[in-house]
């Protein structure tokens, strides 16, 4: 009997890496609604505290992540960090910027981002050829993706216009088994007003960001063969990530001089129908909203909503989910350290996690 559940344990974990395979990897030049995913996450605590609804008035490091334009606002070099985990701990978002100005007119800004899930068992050889099981034969391998992002902003001749580009490299890596090489464009505009209302634009994939994979054929073959009765067909190497639109607009408001109220609001668009508030053929919109009040530019406290979805319940009715967000900052003499709380309440489908976030720039130390 146990050796029965061992075997029956072994077929799942087969089934696990033949999916993961298929799964992550489409059919030739075939077009998705979602690939690269890790990329839409999100970095910067502060910003999904307030849902994401950054796009209109990002201004510091993290602008190379949320809109490129946001760069030219940097007065001096600036580094980012941040972490979270999903899945009870099981798998890490890790993040680290740099943004630098080149003029008056012009900045610089490089990121990276790593997805993965490490020290994942790989039973694939439990059983030897003669039907042992030999657990000396287990091995752990880890499923990781990473996304560097070189971003480039400038002011344009029109007073409060900027705009920004960012290239994309992007790796994804799934032990031995198989990896991929993208590459991808984005690009965004901000606008500020007169009487302080900022907007912005953020394209992503504007290209359309294409992933290469490349497939170990023997070790697939090794998987597949493990399986009684499968005769699952290697999967094509081609996956190609359709653009996306963010609109956004904000304005601030000083309440006697020590009080301020930031008000903003997204409109987050794939060229795809699923179950956003709005969807249509054509594309899918999801609104966002997102406030900060802060004390003396050094104490904040933020709020936001978003990812609004028409869920479908057991009786094919359907029903608005939303996700709520929380978070607090603090800023003293160039050093920020920010915290949110995302999916309080675990009102939509989405997962919660603890999310830090670090901002230094280095004009503390001059």
């Amino acid at each position: 009997m146990c050796i029965f559940v061992k075997k029956i344990l072994l077929l799942k974990n087969y089934y696990v890496i033949l999916l993961t395979l298929s799964t992550l990897i489409t059919s030739a030049q075939s077009t998705r609604k979602y690939s690269n995913e890790f990329m839409n996450i999100g970095v910067d605590a502060a910003a999904l505290g307030m849902s994401n609804a950054v796009v209109s008035q990002t201004s510091d490091v993290n602008s190379g992540y949320w809109n490129p334009a946001g760069l030219v606002h940097l007065e001096d070099n600036q580094l980012a960090l941040m972490h979270s985990s999903y899945f009870a701990n099981i798998a890490n978002y890790n993040y680290l910027a740099y943004g630098m100005p080149l003029d008056d007119k012009s900045a610089l800004g490089i990121s990276l981002i790593r997805f993965g899930v490490d020290d994942i068992l790989d039973t694939t050889q439990l059983i030897d050829d003669q039907g042992n099981i030999n657990y000396d034969r287990i091995s752990t391998f880890s499923t990781a993706d990473y996304g560097l992002t070189f971003s480039y902003a400038r002011k344009l001749p029109l007073d409060g216009l900027n705009y920004g580009i960012n290239a994309k490299i992007i790796r994804r890596i799934i032990g031995d088994f198989a990896s991929s090489w993208g590459f991808g464009l984005d690009a965004g505009i901000q606008f500020e007003s007169k009487n302080d209302w900022k907007f912005g634009l953020m394209a992503r994939d504007i290209t359309t960001t294409y992933n290469a994979w490349s497939i170990d054929e023997d070790k697939y073959e090794e998987i597949r063969s493990a399986v009684e009765g499968q005769n699952q067909e290697l999967p094509e190497t081609t996956e190609i990530t359709i653009p996306k639109l963010q609109i956004g607009m904000s304005k601030k408001w000083i309440i006697r001089y020590d009080y301020s109220l930031l008000a903003a609001a997204n409109l987050n668009m794939r060229f795809a129908e699923n179950n956003d508030i709005i969807s249509t053929s054509f594309a899918s919109i999801d609104p966002a909203l997102g406030f900060e009040f802060g004390y003396t530019d050094l104490v904040f406290l933020r709020a936001g909503v978003g990812n609004f979805q028409n869920e479908i319940q057991p009786d094919d009715s359907e029903q608005l989910s939303f996700q709520p967000n929380f978070g607090v900052g603090f800023k003293y003499k160039g050093i920020q350290i920010d915290y949110a709380f995302t999916d309080i309440g675990d009102q939509s489908a989405a997962l919660y996690s603890n999310v830090f976030s670090l901002k230094i720039d280095f004009s503390v130390f001059r």
